[in-house]
């Protein structure tokens, strides 16, 4: 794996209690409430060498197609990590999960064919950052595939998001900010913006704050030559 000699700030990231009850009910939003039919589109598709921020405790790594080469799993809360690596030896494809966080990524430049973010830039300390790590890491026309919380699209339920990411969201949930805009922040970040859609999950009568999300793909661009 190409890593870089730069120290990275791995153990930033302790969430104990939220690593405990995300690793509880996880799986079961993935099989009930439909995260793990997403989780299938997102990384639909995809070969070669893949990077994978905010690995967690390896729900992903089921869904991996055989023409990935290798996935380099980035997770920087040690009980999610923990799992990840155990997750990692089910997985049908190689799984390297490695300490580190988004925002200094311990690996090489230009090394990676593929990114996956999911259900990751939600959490990060700082998105621009991470996703220009990310748009680093990736070689010159390189996918990235991206699942996350957004903000909603009607007025009154972003207005429910901006307040409770300014008060208890973010401490009981891991860091989790529920109305950042995930599409405006990756083409911001220099990617090409590919196509995405915009999901309720679940599909409840009253939507949660964490319910609108976001499904699709971008690029890194390929840049003219001299």
């Amino acid at each position: 794996m190409p890593l870089r000699s730069s120290r990275t700030p791995h153990e930033a990231v302790h969430h104990p209690v939220f690593a405990r009850v995300y690793a509880k009910l996880s799986p079961v939003a993935d099989d009930w409430g439909g995260v793990g039919r997403h989780r299938r589109e997102l990384l639909a598709g995809l070969s070669g060498r893949v990077i994978e921020i905010g690995a967690g405790n390896g729900l992903n790594f089921a869904h991996y197609p055989e023409t990935v080469s290798e996935v380099v799993a980035i997770e920087p809360e040690r009980q999610l990590r923990r799992l990840a690596v155990e997750a990692a030896v089910r997985a049908g494809v190689p799984v390297d999960v490695v300490p580190g966080v988004a925002e200094a990524l311990p690996v090489k430049s230009e090394a990676f064919d593929a990114a996956v973010a999911s259900l990751v830039l939600c959490s990060v300390r700082d998105v621009r950052r991470a996703l220009s790590e990310l748009r680093r890491v990736l070689r010159p026309g390189g996918e990235l595939r991206f699942y996350e919380h957004g903000l909603a699209e009607g007025r009154g339920l972003a207005a429910v998001q901006h307040a409770v990411d300014r008060t208890f969201w973010p401490l009981l949930f891991g860091g989790c900010h529920t109305a950042r805009d995930a599409p405006a922040a990756i083409e911001e970040a220099g990617f090409e913006l590919g196509e995405y859609r915009r999901l309720r999950v679940p599909r409840s009568r009253v939507p949660l704050p964490a319910s609108p999300c976001v499904l699709g793909s971008a690029r890194r661009p390929v840049e003219p030559g001299p």
